[in-house]
């Protein structure tokens, strides 16, 4: 099992973010991943990169994981909500 910052340390060594933030229970987690990386990017294929990070980790040591990926556009509309 895993703790939430030690997920988050895995995306953050191989995504720069403006914004991260990983909750769970060492088995469930949900990120909210805020990056440049994800624009121009469809949600799939800002996922693969979230798994890409991750690699076999998903495998072993993570059940499942949340991921709500965001440019900081989008991160920032949603704060104006």
């Amino acid at each position: 099992m895993q703790s939430p910052e030690v997920v988050q340390s895995y995306i953050a060594a191989g995504i720069a973010c403006s914004f991260l933030q990983v909750e769970g229970d060492g088995r469930h987690f949900d990120a909210i991943i805020v990056s440049d990386a994800f624009e121009g990017k469809r949600p799939v294929q800002r996922h693969q990169l979230v798994y890409g990070v991750l690699g076999d980790r998903m495998k072993e040591e993570i059940h499942a994981l949340s991921i709500k990926a965001l440019t900081p556009a989008e991160w920032q509309a949603l704060q104006e909500l």
